[in-house]
């Protein structure tokens, strides 16, 4: 993706002795990164860059000028030069030009920074700038990776440091005030906004977009209040709305490009433009053409199973066409075609691909709590029954009412307390997390949601067993919310009662897929990750030592979140049209962010956290898991001890002692500023790390790329192959519970499938939820994976490179584990009944180029 570097043939073969530097820019054209322009010439316009359409200023990083306020000396203007000899090929999408620049070494210096004008109408995209041959030095790389508006747009020169690192105490003299302005230029405090597509202001604000007071369509804010505590977003500056000048105005359909800063965005590459245009073209076009599908049912599985062999005929109506014309052809073609009716097929979910009954197995359902797309729910059993955490003045005794009884006789003859002391006995518990909004919830059209306990039993040959389901819903009892439960087992027989049996397993799938969707996926990545990157941006100059680390991993991640509240999480978007708690789904989130814990987010914590593993310093991870075939925790652990383990010996290079971390004001500042600031409503926590030592940073460091990078490929890619097939995942149920001798029940025996499928999300919701998982499932053609760099020469540092080098050994060293593990018999939770593999942690080193929706490789960052 990068351009071919051509040495260049010094005309100066004494070196630098007549006062010259040879270089290479590599830059790409906006309308090369435009997705509606891929089949455009690259070849045309080049010569706008030419003669003074972009210059280039050195700057000395040991030589100052006095009447410069002692800054690095700056050199003239060079402008970029057209390639005479051996041209790289431009069809690449990027365009090289030579460069030559009036700089003698022995009177200016060394360049450390580079300063760069766009002097024509267009921005464009600056990857790299080469100097070669630099004498003392070598070869000088200024690595950019950043959109160059007109300078016009500007009210500071672009300036752009050599790929060095410096802690703030060694930053060469010369080159501190150009990094403390870069800084200031990025925090932008004195800019209120609105914020232009040219800005680069990174600045804080609470969640007041997502409703729509002037359309009686409003939502709480999220943040700033004790009761609405969230993360904190990018602030855009937009007005505020005419009902409430507390919430911010959304943007109209014509205009829905949400501010972030302009290196935050899409656009860099194509096929992550590709992306988000896809959701765009869901949202705004696919989706008002099924509307006439509400209220049309499915009747059986064979007819849901024809949105992958047939596909759904939506009319063609004036919103598509209006898409249409907005969209690039090959999109088009993938999710609308021309011309009258058209059919929306979707691909075949791997949970039916090979087997199209085996997802409603027990032994499916228990694997897919250890192995499936919500994997951090399970926790150990303690105690017995269940007990409740509500709070007993508002809610009374929730304690569960499942006996031992209702347990024994699949417990391979354990009583309850044997297998609790064996450690056994393992829970998925949803009931508190719904109960306090059921009453709610229910009230709204179409829906019936139980709050579940589901009780599972490790069996001998390592897998579990689900051996009793409690649903319940809550019940007004003098004056506060108690709880009528309904204990199921499973069943032998055939029927009626096995039926319902696979209902209650419903009704658990749909709590843990909202749960998955609301709280694991988009609060526990997406929105936990955004204050560290605007924080990261604010304090931490980019010849930081942590700003290098950490930079891959916040790649598109505001970008795809400020899509989010456009478009997906935003009162009445896709999220609430698909999923139960509808209009309190990001409320919901909300009251859990408020027992959210940063530390908890360390893999190694969080499995003690839940009873899944116990501290053991034998062992290499230092804990060891009680169930050994966990393949999240499993595979997971090695992912997070690779981590670790580069993150440790990159940190070492920079902080040898306590001291220098202690001593780093941007450190301390960028710690400081990510908890108060960015996470402002849990500040007081005593969880934070205290900042003070290298084990701390290295431990918040690994976490932060943890969350960003194998925590979301966990949650996220596997979302199509697990939940593509809506009977498997749920995100809605509607009717309660048939009881024996109802007329529902006889229902249920006349035509148990009809009854399923209509007791679970309705077509309109399953097409518009599904289409929607195929997008976020979808690994982009140019992902940036764990153990790559865009930019090979991210760092001059060669120790750096050498610890990367051995983190990216050690990760092809998982993936070989990983597909070991996969291929032996005896790892039983590792290969479901529908013949799907656990490959959500595989790194994917040796087959990215044909990633696409294979529920493996985990991306470095939340791109999607």
């Amino acid at each position: 993706m990068f351009g071919v570097k051509i040495p260049i043939i010094d005309d100066l073969t004494g070196g630098n002795k007549h006062g010259h530097l040879n270089g290479n820019v590599v830059l790409m054209r906006k309308n090369v990164l435009d997705v509606n322009s891929i089949a455009g010439s690259l070849i045309d316009g080049i010569s706008e860059f030419l003669g003074r359409g972009v210059t280039c200023q050195l700057i000395s990083s040991t030589v100052v000028d006095p009447n410069n306020g002692n800054r690095g000396k700056v050199g003239a203007e060079a402008s970029l030069e057209q390639w005479l000899l051996n041209p790289p090929p431009l069809l690449a999408g990027e365009n090289q030009f030579s460069v030559t620049f009036d700089w003698e070494v022995e009177k200016h210096g060394v360049p450390g920074a580079i300063i760069v004008t766009n002097n024509h109408a267009s921005e464009f995209f600056l990857k790299t700038i080469t100097l070669d041959n630099v004498p003392g030095r070598g070869t000088v790389v200024f690595v950019a990776n950043s959109w160059v508006y007109p300078q016009s747009k500007y009210r500071y020169n672009r300036v752009f440091f050599a790929n060095d690192t410096y802690l703030p105490s060694q930053m060469p003299a010369a080159l501190k005030p150009y990094r403390d302005d870069e800084l200031r230029n990025l925090r932008g405090d004195d800019q209120q906004g609105p914020y232009q597509a040219h800005d680069r202001v990174y600045r804080y604000d609470v969640y007041n977009d997502l409703g729509n007071p002037d359309g009686g369509n409003p939502r709480p804010t999220l943040g700033g209040s004790k009761h609405h505590p969230y993360p904190r977003r990018g602030r855009t500056g937009r007005r505020p709305t005419e009902t409430d000048h507390d919430c911010e105005s959304r943007l109209t359909l014509l205009d829905d490009d949400v501010y972030v800063p302009r290196d935050e965005r899409f656009g860099h590459i194509k096929s992550a433009d590709f992306l988000g245009y896809s959701i765009k073209a869901l949202v705004d076009g696919i989706v008002p053409a099924l509307k006439g599908y509400v209220g049309v049912e499915f009747n059986s599985f064979k007819d849901i199973i024809r949105l992958y062999e047939g596909g759904i005929k939506v009319p063609d109506v004036p919103a598509l066409e209006e898409i249409r014309k907005q969209f690039p052809l090959q999109l088009i073609k993938d999710l609308m075609p021309v011309g009258g009716d058209f059919l929306l097929k979707l691909p075949m979910p791997k949970i039916i691909k090979e087997d199209k009954k085996a997802w409603m197995s027990d032994d499916e359902f228990a694997r897919e709590i250890l192995a499936g797309v919500n994997p951090m729910i399970i926790k150990r059993l303690t105690e017995f029954p269940p007990k409740s955490t509500l709070d007993p003045s508002k809610y009374g005794d929730h304690t569960s009412t499942i006996t031992a009884a209702h347990i024994e006789r699949n417990l391979e003859g354990l009583t309850v307390q044997q297998a609790l002391e064996s450690n056994r006995l393992y829970v998925v518990d949803h009931h508190d997390h719904y109960m306090p909004f059921l009453v709610e919830i229910n009230n709204l059209d179409d829906n019936f949601i139980y709050a579940t306990r589901t009780l599972l039993f490790l069996r001998g040959d390592g897998t579990l067993a689900p051996v009793a389901i409690e649903l319940s819903l809550p019940e007004l009892r003098d004056g506060i919310t108690a709880a009528k439960s309904t204990v199921y087992t499973p069943t032998s027989t055939t029927g009626a009662e096995a039926w319902v049996w696979h209902l209650a397993k419903a009704y658990v799938n749909v709590n843990d897929y909202c749960w998955h969707q609301g709280i694991s996926h988009w609060l526990n990545t997406h929105a936990v990750m955004e204050p560290f990157i605007i924080a990261t941006n604010r304090q931490l100059s980019v010849t930081h030592p942590v700003h290098k680390l950490l930079l891959p991993h916040y790649r598109d991640t505001m970008n795809i979140n400020a899509l989010a509240r456009q478009k997906l999480i935003n009162a009445g978007g896709i999220f609430e049209m698909t999923v139960f708690p509808r209009k309190y789904a990001i409320e919901i989130s909300s009251k859990v962010y408020g027992s959210w814990s940063f530390a908890d987010q360390a893999l190694p914590n969080d499995l003690v956290k839940r009873g899944m593993a116990v501290e053991d310093p034998s062992s290499p991870y230092k804990v060891r898991l009680l169930i050994e075939d966990y393949p999240y925790a499993s595979d997971g652990l090695a992912i997070w001890h690779a981590i670790e383990q580069w993150v440790a010996e990159y940190l070492a290079i920079y902080y040898p002692d306590d001291g220098v971390l202690q001593a780093d004001a941007e450190l301390q500042a960028w710690w400081k500023e990510a908890r108060e600031v960015g996470h402002a409503d849990l500040k007081d926590e005593p969880w934070w790390p205290r900042m003070t030592t290298v084990a701390e940073l290295t431990r918040a460091c690994a976490t932060i790329i943890w969350i960003a990078s194998a925590l979301h490929a966990a949650v996220n890619f596997g979302q199509y192959p697990y939940c593509g097939y809506h009977p498997n995942r749920p995100s809605v149920s509607r009717r309660p519970m048939p009881a024996p001798g109802t007329e529902e029940y006889a229902e249920l025996e006349r035509d148990p499938e009809r009854f399923f499928v209509r007791s679970i999300t309705c077509q309109f919701q399953a097409v518009v939820g599904i289409s929607l998982l195929e997008i976020l499932s979808s690994h982009s053609s140019d992902e940036v994976y764990l153990g790559q760099r865009d930019t090979p020469g991210w760092t001059s540092d060669a120790r750096a490179q050498e610890a990367f080098k051995r983190f990216g050994a050690r990760l092809a060293e998982i993936e070989k584990r990983v597909e070991a593990m996969n291929a032996d018999p005896r790892l039983k939770n590792r290969n479901s009944p529908a013949k799907f593999p656990y490959t959500l942690l595989s790194p994917n080193v040796s087959d990215r180029e044909n990633a696409g929706v294979t529920a493996r490789g985990i991306p470095n960052s939340i791109s999607i």
